[in-house]
């Protein structure tokens, strides 16, 4: 579907355009992070080697080895549009085989202490357990939390939480990983979760969009993406600019929509 979408994205531009003027987002046109100073560089899906992605996760779902589409979720645990969202979000990523999901900590202050505590338990599993650990405990947290700061039920622990997992999580060392997490979250300007940060690694450009995207934008924009900026195609400059750019970004053009929640 993905492909036969970006066969046709001369006929469809006018739908992108009104599909993603009702999603608020953040659009950094062909702009390469790795160019940035003190920016990681551009690394590559799990089981390859190379840096991790702009978000500094090392967590990665779907795709192939050479997916060109990467589309990072930030995200609380404790989070109710997350809890909700995040199922229907993997499940469209299983149907892309161009496209891998990619996961960063964002846990609210509001949300805290089980934002955290949650996030580092996660961390800690996918350390001791690998890539798969790691998304089965997002999963089960999300259908166990009780969600907007209250956490797991006092009588639920989370499976696998072996005596390595205790010492990791009293370690520290996790609890860093997610706050350097959302400390860069913050840098991007991003405060709100869930938000999705997708790129394409064959352009170099970057769409950020605010709250629970729909598939048809998410395929409206994968398929903007592919569009190299400069290149004879005025798609980029049919959407109303925001005046202001989120903070460190020099180069973001913004665009103030609402998306339903």
């Amino acid at each position: 579907m993905l492909s036969s979408l970006l066969a046709r994205r001369h006929l469809v531009f006018g739908a992108v355009a009104v599909a993603l003027a009702t999603a608020p987002l953040a659009l950094l046109a062909g702009r390469q992070l790795a160019d940035q100073p003190g920016a990681p560089e551009r690394g590559n899906l799990a089981g390859q080697t190379g840096s991790p992605f702009t978000s500094g996760s090392t967590w990665q779902y779907g795709g192939q080895p050479d997916s060109r589409y990467v589309i990072t979720i930030y995200a609380d645990l404790e989070c109710p549009h997350c809890q909700s969202y995040f199922p229907a979000l993997k499940a469209w990523v299983e149907r892309q085989p161009q496209t891998a999901l990619q996961w960063h900590h964002l846990p609210l202050p509001f949300h805290e202490p089980a934002a955290t505590n949650l996030a580092v338990t996660a961390e800690c599993m996918g350390n001791l357990a690998g890539q798969d650990a790691f998304w089965r405990t997002i999963e089960w947290i999300f259908l166990n939390t009780q969600g907007g700061g209250r956490g797991l039920p006092d009588d639920l622990s989370v499976p696998g939480a072996t005596a390595a997992v205790r010492e990791c999580l009293i370690s520290g060392a996790s609890k860093e990983v997610v706050q350097s997490q959302a400390r860069r979250a913050a840098q991007e300007g991003i405060d709100a979760t869930p938000t999705l940060k997708l790129e394409d690694r064959t352009t170099g450009n970057e769409i950020v969009l605010s709250g629970a995207v729909e598939d048809d934008r998410l395929l409206s924009a994968l398929d903007l993406l592919s569009v190299e900026k400069g290149g004879g195609d005025e798609a980029w400059n049919d959407l109303p600019a925001r005046s202001s750019a989120s903070a460190g970004s020099h180069d973001l053009r913004s665009y103030d929509t609402t998306l339903p929640r």
